[in-house]
């Protein structure tokens, strides 16, 4: 009998593999390049606490309904938990816990005082009106109450919320307070404590992270072309960034499709996503492609930042560029990076490149705390510090241990986790 043939990179991406078992896989993988306490590795493998609550509302037309709500709290060794309230129909306990574990690792990757935490309602909110989308947020505050607050674990917007609805929220929590506590959620409009920059920060950060990864790489900015798969509010400043850079961005994309100029765009001309819906298949380009063509186009650098998944096992020999940035979270399967890394596709991570986010949402934080607003260049200027900051160590881990941008990223950050666990200890 010929024996067995051994899975494929593709068999194993059938399986579907949870947000849990890929921040296990990872959580694991970098362990193995590191001299851990296993019995940290084995709390780490596991949130501190998840909270599911049942979250009632009155529709507008006078029925109730209740929605299942979920904060998934990973680890508060560094600091408070931080991370994403998102509203999505498939919203799930063990995706909480997942996304959980990622924000640890990119708490601790950039070094900023939190832990690692992700909530969210099963619903889609396309289908509740405005003020419907109002009383269930301020329930859902109501129901978390108990184990949320500005020292203790401190929400954001994710997908299907947004600033207004981080402005509801806290308001709801801070009625309950009896006194104003902005810093009880990051992401809000800055007239009710949020901080300037914090859109555009994850994106900003994906093109910073992108332009020392072009210098590491010893190219010139002038001459790399740059495609981008989404141009909402990561994608489209990372392009115009990139573009001021000095950069030739040849192709974004919208939902619908993506315009390609091989002699480059002018991505400030371009409507984003929050300036037009879908407006970017309407532009005036050379040529309309499908977002699956933008992705295998012969560029130097392209830059995932619409959805997860998107580099797969499919679609990875095709892949033309010899650098992935990657500013959606995760855009690439575990075996697409087992593709890349066996064609020598250098890939910076997720929880590097568009840390952008959560770092001025440190800086909000920092600003209720105080009640000391900062300008807008203070905050581009911070954060370019703390960017540059995090691409070094992560550099350093790259050329030490001879390791994939991802693998060098989770050392990094494992290390630091490890190392508070290990001086606080276990108690009792």
């Amino acid at each position: 009998m010929a024996p067995a043939a051994s899975p494929t990179a593709k068999d194993d991406e059938s399986a579907e593999e949870t947000a849990l078992e890929t921040a296990r896989r990872q959580l694991k993988r970098a362990a193995a390049h590191l001299d851990v306490d296993p019995g940290v590795i084995e709390r780490l493998n596991h949130p501190n606490q998840v909270h599911r609550v049942s979250v009632p509302l009155e529709r507008d037309d006078g029925t109730t309904e209740v929605y299942t709500g979920y904060r998934a709290q990973h680890d508060s060794v560094r600091g408070p938990y931080k991370g994403g309230l998102r509203f999505h129909p498939d919203v799930t306990e063990d995706e909480c816990i997942g996304l959980s574990m990622w924000m640890t690792w990119k708490c601790a990757v950039m070094d900023i005082p939190f832990g690692g935490g992700k909530g969210g309602i099963v619903v889609n909110p396309k289908d509740l009106s405005l003020d419907e989308k109002e009383r269930l947020t301020r329930r859902f505050a109501e129901e978390l109450r108990p184990f949320i607050g500005p020292t203790k674990d401190i929400p954001a917007p994710d997908m299907g919320t947004d600033a207004q609805t981080m402005a509801w929220f806290m308001d709801a929590y801070s009625m309950q307070e009896g006194q104003t506590q902005a810093g009880v959620v990051t992401g809000k409009p800055p007239v009710v404590g949020g901080s300037k920059g914090r859109d555009t920060a994850p994106g900003r950060s994906v093109a910073i992270v992108a332009r020392e990864a072009i210098d590491y790489l010893g190219w010139d900015i002038e001459d790399t072309t740059v495609a981008v798969q989404g141009f909402g509010s990561v994608g489209a400043p990372a392009a115009r960034l990139l573009d001021d850079y000095g950069a030739t961005v040849v192709a974004v994309s919208d939902v619908n499709g993506a315009i390609y100029d091989p002699e480059g765009l002018d991505t400030h001309d371009v409507p984003t996503h929050e300036e037009e819906p879908e407006a970017v298949m309407k532009y005036d380009a050379p040529q309309k492609i499908s977002n699956e063509e933008l992705l295998e186009l012969d560029v130097d650098v392209l830059i995932p930042a619409a959805i997860g998944n998107v580099l797969t096992a499919g679609n990875a020999d095709d892949v033309q560029a010899e650098l992935i940035v990657e500013g959606a979270n995760g855009p690439t399967t575990s075996a697409a990076s087992e593709i890349f890394e066996e064609r020598g596709i250098q890939v910076v991570p997720d929880i590097l490149a568009n840390a952008g986010g959560v770092t001025v949402s440190y800086f909000e934080w920092l600003q209720d705390l105080n009640h000391r607003s900062w300008s807008l260049e203070r905050v581009h200027d911070e954060l370019e510090t703390e960017m540059l900051r995090a691409w070094d160590a992560v550099r350093e881990q790259v050329e030490a241990q001879d390791v994939t941008w991802r693998d060098a990223a989770y050392m990094v950050a494992l290390e630091r986790v490890s190392a508070a666990h290990e001086h606080r200890g276990l108690w009792p």
